[in-house]
């Protein structure tokens, strides 16, 4: 993982650059993933092909309207955060809604809202979520 603005490396753990001092992820003078200088307003790196701003090449966003019905239908067990990508947020609730009948299913609802007031608007990679409301 390297800075955005300097291009040192950063611990994953570390939430600010030492030796810039800007945020992790934030800057747009280097590519995250390989630490070289990238053109600005490129959105790709050319020596690694890594999207540059989160978004995959390919377009692969999520659909938050999915997400949202699938927790609202589904979410007792846990599908939307399988579709999301947070595998282990939907095996516990499926364990939990096994266990108590009702504890993934209340889960499910807290984060049925928190995807309508936008609380989640990212899937587990940190690719935005589609807006198709």
């Amino acid at each position: 993982m390297f800075c955005k603005n300097c291009g040192a490396e950063i611990d994953p753990n570390a939430a600010i650059c030492v030796k810039c001092g800007f945020n992790k992820g934030t800057g747009n003078k280097f590519c995250h993933n390989c630490g070289v200088e990238t053109v600005e307003g490129a959105s790709v790196c050319t020596n690694c092909g890594y999207a540059l701003g989160g978004i995959p090449v390919s377009g692969e966003q999520k659909s938050k309207l999915v997400a949202v019905l699938l927790a609202f239908f589904l979410g007792g067990i846990g599908i939307h955060d399988f579709y999301l990508g947070y595998t282990k947020y939907g095996i516990i609730k499926i364990i939990l809604t096994v266990c108590t009948g009702v504890g993934g299913s209340i889960w499910a609802l807290i984060d049925f809202i928190r995807l309508l007031t936008g609380s989640i608007n990212a899937d587990a990679n940190g690719v935005p979520l589609k807006n198709e409301f």
